[in-house]
């Protein structure tokens, strides 16, 4: 019996390391597809040039506040030191994000 333990610990430790790899690969190979023209905010995703795009209540309101206003530019810092700029247009809808 004692020397089943570590076999038992030892599988367990590699399937968590498996399960933790795949986690990991599969969120590295979706943030390309939300890389240009959009930017996640914990759950939610805000995408520029919709025909209804979210206004400026709507990206306060799922991303917070922003690091910085400037007029109708606001920046976000993101987890991992991506910087997110979103662009208003004149009625306060998104244009753009970089």
């Amino acid at each position: 019996m004692a020397t089943r333990l570590p076999e038992v610990l030892i599988m367990n430790c590699k399937s968590k390391w498996i399960i933790a790899s795949v986690f990991l690969l599969s969120n590295l190979m979706v943030e390309p597809a939300f890389a240009d023209g959009s930017m996640r905010c914990g759950t939610h995703i805000i995408s520029s040039g919709e025909r209804r795009g979210p206004d400026k209540y709507e990206v306060l309101k799922k991303c917070g506040e922003p690091t910085n206003r400037s007029g109708s530019t606001w920046t976000y810092e993101q987890s991992g030191g991506a910087t997110r700029v979103v662009v208003f247009d004149h009625s306060g809808k998104v244009s753009r994000i970089n």
